[in-house]
């Protein structure tokens, strides 16, 4: 910036010569907080500005204060909301880029791609990655969390899934571009494919709900529901998962399940149920094990059926989770397996 006459003449100055004057006259410890809230070309910019100021008259920077305070003092009072800060972004970026940092400040699922990567299944994730570069894999998997970390590598193909781990080794830090780039691939390319897989049939979500409720309560709503709408009342019949769907699991769900549940939940579940069921259960418990729940069974007497509807409830909610970890699978009828989630 050359010339005297621009030191003297606020309109003459951009946006950046601006901002260089006024983070300068703040002082160096309120200039570094402001600094720690731009990005890095925003720093490097404004840097570059203020390394070329030269002399700036005090009667320029309390011409650039009252303006900057007049702008402030003209707008009144301020509100921030997600449409008036989508709108302002609107003017200033293309809508990929706005759609793309929108998504960021909406998700629950994360402020970061880190974040949001936290929230991925891992075989689902571990899918993607298999067809990555394993240089790009391991960059990735240097930034999710370890235990995460641990779970997407055992998922990967075994030879693949070493030389990640080699390059992890061997990596040192990473650049920034590379970073950002490795970072929209997987927004532009994993994320929005991911969201856009995920988006559930209302009749699953109202499955799961109806699963929730006792027996006499889904009854009547299943009831009603045929009245108004008998398609919609089917597909939700036939996607409600029930205790007794857990007689569809293989011999090594039901002891993983096994594993994971209160046995006295289990004899007050297996107290209202089928014999297969009942059956299942107990041929995968040692001989002692399961005569001890035989026992437990018998000694419960009558049983209050919102007790053994609780029960119930709560082994299929713990098989639900299991299975969308994938560590149990349910056959469907046609004898495929499915993960339920």
């Amino acid at each position: 910036m050359a010339g005297v006459r621009v030191r003297e003449d606020v309109r003459s100055l951009s946006g950046a010569e601006k901002a260089a004057i006024i983070i300068l006259s703040l002082g160096e410890e309120y200039a570094s907080r402001v600094f720690a809230h731009m990005n890095d070309d925003e720093i490097r910019e404004i840097s570059q500005v203020m390394a070329n100021l030269g002399n700036v008259s005090s009667s320029l920077v309390e011409k650039l204060f009252v303006e900057f305070v007049e702008q402030i003092s003209s707008t009144g009072s301020l509100v921030g909301t997600l449409e008036s800060t989508e709108r302002l972004l609107s003017k200033i970026l293309d809508r990929g880029r706005v759609d793309s940092i929108m998504e960021d400040i909406r998700g629950p699922a994360g402020r970061t791609m880190w974040d949001k990567l936290a929230n991925v299944n891992e075989g689902v994730l571990a899918n993607f990655l298999k067809n990555e570069y394993p240089q790009t894999v391991a960059v990735v998997i240097s930034k999710i969390k370890p235990d995460h970390a641990a779970r997407v590598l055992s998922q990967l193909p075994e030879s693949f899934a070493m030389e990640v781990v080699m390059r992890m080794l061997r990596m040192e830090s990473i650049q920034k571009d590379i970073l950002d780039d490795i970072e929209r691939t997987l927004r532009n390319e994993f994320m929005s494919n991911l969201a856009r897989t995920n988006r559930r049939d209302p009749h699953e979500a109202m499955a799961e709900i109806f699963n929730n409720l006792d027996r006499s309560n889904e009854s009547k709503f299943l009831t009603a529901l045929e009245e108004r709408n008998r398609e919609s009342a089917e597909k939700i019949k036939g996607l409600m998962f029930t205790f007794e769907d857990l007689v569809k699991l293989d011999a090594r769900s039901v002891q993983t399940l096994l594993r994971s549940i209160d046995k006295s939940k289990l004899a007050v579940a297996l107290k209202g149920s089928s014999d297969a069921l009942k059956e299942l259960f107990l041929s995968n418990m040692s001989e002692r094990a399961g005569k001890l729940i035989r026992e437990d069974i018998e000694a419960l007497g009558p049983t209050r059926l919102r007790d053994v509807e609780e029960a119930q409830t709560t082994i299929v909610n713990e098989a639900k989770d299991l299975a969308g970890r994938g560590e149990i699978t349910i056959a469907k009828d046609n004898g495929e397996d499915e993960l339920v989630y």
